[in-house]
């Protein structure tokens, strides 16, 4: 089977991904909502596929890593502890003929961006819009010259409201990351948990940012999902711990089955490091729109646990639980922080996956994240006896897989149907099924991949998926 060239693969995934229920537009009958997206009924259980994956590797198999599962909304405090506040801000400029708002960090170069950033903390107020004009030239959307702003930091914090009056005192903001909330309830985990460097403590959550630039279906939204730990490490363990992550997050790209040849690792300059990080590391893969950023690496240092002690008063240094209160040394930890994308690691195994035969379309998910497993069909759907047959089967099958039902038209058809959402495995019931009652024959069970038929036992075809599946 070779593969053909797609042309147009983010259109035409878009389109699929609505069509077989994957991704739909948020709000659609309302015309929608900039940027905002939903997971169909079969969107949903490919990221809860990927989420649960993620959780049973790094967390259940590991004696190192603990969860959590925190809040949305935290105290404002935490925020300025954070930096996040003060920090966490893009640079924002406006043209003045379209009124369309770029970030400079994206719309043009880093070169550019960072050249212009140096000269203009050096000149005169009344000298820096035409320092701007001279750097950026050409607005991207209008093809406007000369006709900007001077830029402006925008900070990407979601505002609400906590109680009934919209008060300075009644602020609050949703997480921008998930991180804060495992700092913050660092004392807890240790009280509760009794876990000694090193360790983790992972989460799995919503977090939200105003994004000026939003786009690219899921890859860059307002609100998203990330898959999180934060790794407590002895400071000068933290190359070793570094590196050790680093293989971790290989790993689980080959365990997802994105070919590594389209992920290239990126080492922030120090110019571009988070305020909290001495070392960040991006994964980044050939989307169709470029290469950018799947997943992220950062050595935090001890920033984060050591600032919320400062603002809150409550000690959040470690001791050795197995030594005695008053023996052991007393110490902020460091951190190595791995930060997954979920909506963007949906997007990438969907683009990977993504295969054109010529004459149809095949999702070639790995078995364990593809919604159904398997697709059951009666060979007529005018038989009644093969119709039952077939329904008690996939009745069964359903007490321990997703699989999926269809009796619709004819066999080749109801094939390409479940090849086109990814679903490893077709089973056709058909009249040998039906020998040797009561629990009947063998059954036709043919390989998306490969095309392949081979006929299985009925009373081994649960162990035949689970072998499968593995």
């Amino acid at each position: 089977m070779t593969k053909v060239r797609v042309d147009n693969l983010m259109e035409k995934l878009v389109s699929l991904a609505k069509r077989r229920g994957f991704v739909f537009p948020g709000s659609e009958i309302y015309g929608g909502l900039s940027n905002s997206w939903d997971y169909g009924p079969l969107g949903v259980e490919l990221k809860n596929n990927i989420k649960n994956l993620w959780w049973k590797k790094f967390v259940q198999q590991r004696d190192d890593m603990v969860g959590l599962d925190a809040s949305l909304l935290m105290n404002t405090k935490v925020w300025e502890a954070s930096g996040h506040l003060k920090e966490f801000s893009d640079p924002l400029v406006e043209c003045k003929q379209c009124h369309e708002r770029f970030r400079v960090n994206e719309s043009w170069s880093d070169e550019v961006w960072w050249d212009l950033a140096k000269k203009l903390e050096n000149v005169k107020s009344s000298e820096r819009e035409a320092v701007v004009q001279a750097a950026l030239k050409e607005c991207p959307s209008c093809g406007a010259k000369n006709k900007f702003a001077v830029p402006q930091q925008f900070n990407l914090m979601f505002k609400t409201f906590i109680g009934s009056a919209e008060s300075k005192s009644s602020e609050a903001y949703f997480r921008p990351e998930t991180a804060q909330a495992i700092f913050v309830n660092f004392k807890n985990i240790l009280g509760t948990t009794r876990m000694k460097l090193p360790f983790g403590v992972a989460q799995v959550g919503k977090a939200f940012r105003n994004e000026i630039t939003p786009g690219n279906f899921i890859f860059r939204t307002r609100e998203f999902e990330q898959m999180e730990i934060e790794y407590f490490i002895r400071e000068k363990d933290w190359e070793t711990s570094f590196e050790m992550w680093r293989k971790a997050i290989l790993d689980w790209i080959n365990d997802l089955g994105l070919d590594l040849k389209k992920i290239h690792e990126f080492e922030h300059p120090e110019r571009e490091l988070s305020h909290y990080s001495k070392k960040t590391l991006d994964f980044e893969y050939d989307f169709p729109f470029g290469q950018k950023e799947l997943y992220g690496l950062a050595y935090r240092t001890d920033f984060d646990l050591k600032n919320h002690e400062k603002a809150s008063g409550i000690n959040l240094k470690y001791r050795d639980p197995d030594l005695p209160t008053t023996k052991g040394e007393e110490f902020w930890p460091h951190v190595i922080e791995p930060s997954l994308g979920v909506d963007r690691t949906v997007l990438a195994v969907l683009l990977d996956a993504y295969y054109d035969t010529g004459d149809h379309v095949i999702l070639k998910l790995k078995p364990q994240l593809a919604p159904y497993k398997a697709a059951v069909f009666p060979l007529l759907a005018n038989k009644p006896a093969l119709w039952n047959f077939a329904r008690s089967i996939y009745l069964d099958l359903k007490k321990d897989f997703l699989v999926a039902w269809d009796d619709r038209g004819n066999i080749g058809k109801r094939y390409f149907s479940q090849d086109e959402i990814g679903t490893p495995f077709c089973i056709t019931i058909d009249f040998d099924s039906l020998e040797n009652p009561p629990a009947g024959g063998d059954v036709t069970v043919r390989d998306r991949d490969t095309g392949k038929q081979e006929r299985i036992k009925i009373d081994k075809l649960k162990e035949y998926l689970t072998d499968k599946l593995v």
